[in-house]
C-alpha cells in the first residue's frame, strides 16, 4: 500500500516537471489593431429620444381624429448597417365590432377607408421628418449606414383594405438625409 503511494507520488512529480507552465502568448498584430480603435458608441438614450418623439408626433396628429399606437417605436443600432426604427399603428381610432354592433354597415367601412386614406399622406410626411432628424441626431453614427423607419398598419378583418398598405417602410443614408436639399429625393420607399 505504502509502495503504491509513492509511485503515484513519483508520479505526480514527474508529471508536474515535464509539463512546464504555458508562457503567455504575444498578442496577434490584428487583435492589437482591433483593441486600439475606437468605435463610435451610439448611446441607447439617443435612440430611445428618438423613438419617443415619433411616438408623441403620432399622438399629436390631431386631437379630435387621433392616429393610435399600438406599440411604442423601437429602435435598434445595427453595427456596420444603421439604425432600424419599427411601430405599429392605425391610421385611426379604428371601431371595433363588438356585442352591441356586431358587424359594419357597409356606408361605415367606406367611411373608415376614406378616414385611412385621407390620413395615408400625414403618417409618410411624419415618417420622412423623422428620418431627417434622426439622422442629426444620430452623431456618432457613421455617415454610409442606413437610417430605416418600418411602420406597420393595423387592420380590421371587415376592413376594405384597397389603396392602403400594410406596412411602409422608408430608409435613406445618413449622409444624404444631413443634405437637407438631397434629403426628400434619397429616402427610398417601399409600400406592402
Amino acid at each position: 500500500m505504502i509502495r503504491r503511494a509513492r509511485v503515484l507520488l513519483f508520479a505526480a512529480a514527474a508529471l508536474s516537471v515535464a509539463a512546464p507552465p504555458e508562457k503567455p502568448r504575444p498578442l496577434g498584430a490584428a487583435f492589437l489593431q482591433a483593441a486600439q480603435l475606437e468605435k463610435p458608441h451610439l448611446s441607447r438614450t439617443a435612440i430611445a429620444a428618438l423613438q419617443a418623439a415619433f411616438d408623441t408626433k403620432i399622438l399629436k396628429v390631431s386631437a379630435s381624429d387621433p392616429m393610435d399606437v399600438l406599440s411604442s417605436t423601437q429602435g435598434v443600432y445595427l453595427e456596420g448597417y444603421g439604425t432600424v426604427f419599427t411601430a405599429q399603428l392605425d391610421l385611426i381610432m379604428t371601431p371595433a365590432i363588438n356585442p352591441f354592433r356586431q358587424e359594419m354597415s357597409k356606408s361605415e367601412i367606406a367611411r373608415v377607408r376614406a378616414r385611412k386614406l385621407e390620413r395615408l399622406p400625414v403618417l409618410k410626411l411624419i415618417m420622412r421628418e423623422m428620418l431627417v432628424e434622426s439622422a442629426a441626431s444620430l452623431g456618432a453614427m457613421p455617415a454610409n449606414e442606413q437610417v430605416v423607419l418600418a411602420v406597420s398598419l393595423f387592420r380590421m378583418r371587415w376592413e376594405d383594405t384597397a389603396g392602403l398598405p400594410a406596412q411602409i417602410v422608408m430608409q435613406a443614408p445618413r449622409a444624404k438625409l444631413l443634405d437637407r436639399a438631397a434629403a426628400q429625393s434619397a429616402i427610398q420607399v417601399q409600400e406592402y
